[in-house]
C-alpha cells in the first residue's frame, strides 16, 4: 500500500486510484490514443478510459498481445470502443506509418497519452541508428506527436473541446548525467550508463512538454501539453535491471504504489475537468508538483528550444508544429 496519502488541492492524493479520480467523468465522444498498452499503467489507463466510455486506441509494439488485451477487457465492457494499431517507437519507419493509418482513418483526436517506454537497459541502438532509451523514451514520441499535430488541433477545433497531450516522465529526471542531455555523446557507448541515460530521457520528457506548451499558446490552439510521474510502481519496465526488478515485484507490491494507483495521475491529467486549461505543469500524486525542488535544467526554455531542434534534425521531419 502506498503510504503518502496526504490529499493535495485537487482533492485527490498518491493514495487515489484510476477510477477514484475519474469517477463520474463522461468521456463519451472522445477518442484517445494511448501508447505501451498492453500492460502496466499503460494497459490500466487503457481500462480506465475505456471504462469511462473514450473511444480508446491501444498503440502497441506486439500487436497480438494488443488483441489478446483488448478481448479481455470487452468481456468485462462488452460496450467499451477499443482499437489496436500497430506502432514500434523503436522505428521511425512505424511511428510514421501508424500516423499515416492514422491520419488516413479521419478519426479525431482528443487525448494523446505517450506512455511507452524502456528502463535502463544495455547499451543498444534503435532501429535508426540513436541510443535506444533516448529513441524510444524522447524522440518517438516527439516524432509521434509531431506527426499528430494538425489532427489533434483540427479535432479541438471542430468539437470545441480541449485536446490534452499527456507525458508521461519520472522523477528520474532530475538524476541523469550532469550536463542534463548529451546533446554530442548521444550514441556514445564507452560513456554510457544505462541510469544516466534513462535521467537523461525523461529531462528530455520534461523540456519536450515546456516547449510543447510553448507553441500550443503561441499558436492560441486549444490543446494543452503537461508531464507527470507516476510514481514508484511495482511493474515489469525495470525488467533490464534484474535484481532490482525482482525486488520490485516481490517486495515493491507491499510497499510501493500498485498499478491502480499507478495509473491515476495519467488518467487524472488525460480526463479530470480540474486540469481544463492547464499546461505545462508536471504532475505528481494527481496534483501539480512544484519543479523548484528539481532539475533546474527541466524548465529551462532555452534547452528546451535546443531539445527541439536538435530532435527535428534527428527525424528528418518538418512537423506542422515548428513556428521558427
Amino acid at each position: 500500500m502506498w503510504v503518502f496519502g496526504i490529499r493535495g488541492k485537487s482533492g485527490f492524493s498518491s493514495n487515489n486510484t484510476a477510477e477514484d479520480v475519474t469517477k463520474d467523468i463522461d468521456g463519451t465522444g472522445l477518442t484517445a490514443i494511448i501508447t505501451g498498452s498492453t500492460n502496466g499503467i499503460g494497459l490500466e489507463t487503457a481500462r480506465i478510459l475505456a471504462l469511462r466510455g473514450v473511444h480508446v486506441i491501444m498503440a502497441v509494439r506486439n500487436v497480438k498481445a494488443g488483441e489478446k488485451v483488448k478481448q479481455e477487457l470487452l468481456q468485462k465492457m462488452p460496450d467499451a470502443k477499443i482499437d489496436v494499431m500497430a506502432l514500434d517507437l523503436n522505428s521511425q519507419a512505424s511511428i510514421r506509418k501508424f500516423a499515416e493509418q492514422y491520419i488516413s482513418s479521419s478519426l479525431p483526436l482528443n487525448i494523446l497519452v505517450n506512455n511507452a517506454g524502456i528502463n535502463a537497459p544495455p547499451f543498444a541502438l534503435s532501429e535508426d541508428g540513436i541510443e535506444q532509451q533516448f529513441a524510444v523514451n524522447h524522440l518517438g514520441p516527439f516524432l509521434l506527436t509531431n506527426l499528430l499535430w494538425d489532427t489533434l488541433k483540427n479535432t479541438a477545433s471542430e468539437t470545441g473541446i480541449e485536446g490534452r497531450i499527456v507525458n508521461v516522465g519520472s522523477a528520474l529526471h532530475a538524476y541523469g548525467y550532469k550536463e542534463g542531455i548529451r546533446f554530442d555523446k548521444i550514441n556514445d557507448e564507452e560513456s554510457y550508463n544505462p541510469t544516466d541515460a534513462y535521467g537523461q530521457s525523461k529531462l528530455c520528457t520534461m523540456l519536450h512538454t515546456l516547449e510543447l506548451a510553448r507553441r500550443l499558446k503561441e499558436e492560441g490552439i486549444n490543446v494543452t501539453a503537461n508531464s507527470l510521474h507516476p510514481g514508484i510502481v511495482a511493474t515489469n519496465i525495470m525488467k533490464n535491471r534484474g535484481a532490482i526488478n525482482k525486488f520490485m515485484l516481490v517486495a515493491g507490491k507491499l510497499v510501493f504504489k500498485n498499478v491502480q494507483q499507478g495509473a491515476s495521475t495519467t488518467c487524472y491529467v488525460a480526463l479530470n475537468p480540474n486540469v481544463k486549461g492547464v499546461s505545462g505543469e508536471y504532475f505528481m500524486g494527481n496534483n501539480v508538483k512544484s519543479l523548484k525542488a528539481t532539475n533546474s535544467m527541466a524548465k529551462d526554455p532555452e534547452m528546451a528550444l535546443k531539445l527541439w531542434g536538435f530532435s527535428l534534425s534527428l527525424t528528418q521531419a518538418q512537423p506542422k508544429a515548428q513556428t521558427d
